[in-house]
């Protein structure tokens, strides 16, 4: 019997050293005072690749070349999601 508490012991010890070092990433809060509130700058990069892609597509329309990008459902999506991290990258990377 006492081999097996010595084992759980250890299980435990070693899921605990595990869950600090994924905790350690948690120790800082990305955000931006707006005004007194704090918003977090994720939201600030998803609105940016919302207008920029916006911008995009307003230009492809006015060149008359948006039916070149097919599937819409699938290609605007990505162009937010990618200028979203572009704009993380370029502004609130540490």
């Amino acid at each position: 019997m006492p081999p097996a508490r010595g084992r759980c012991r250890n299980h435990a010890i070693g899921l605990a050293v595990i869950a600090a070092v994924l905790m350690s990433g948690c120790a800082y809060a990305p955000s931006a005072s707006v005004l007194g509130a704090y918003f977090p700058d994720w939201l600030f990069c998803v609105v940016a690749g919302v207008a920029l892609t916006v911008v995009i597509y307003l230009i492809l329309k006015r060149l008359h070349v948006d039916h070149l990008l097919e599937p819409p459902a699938l290609v605007y999506p990505a162009f937010v999601a990618f200028f979203a991290l572009a704009v993380w990258l370029m502004l609130f990377q540490i």
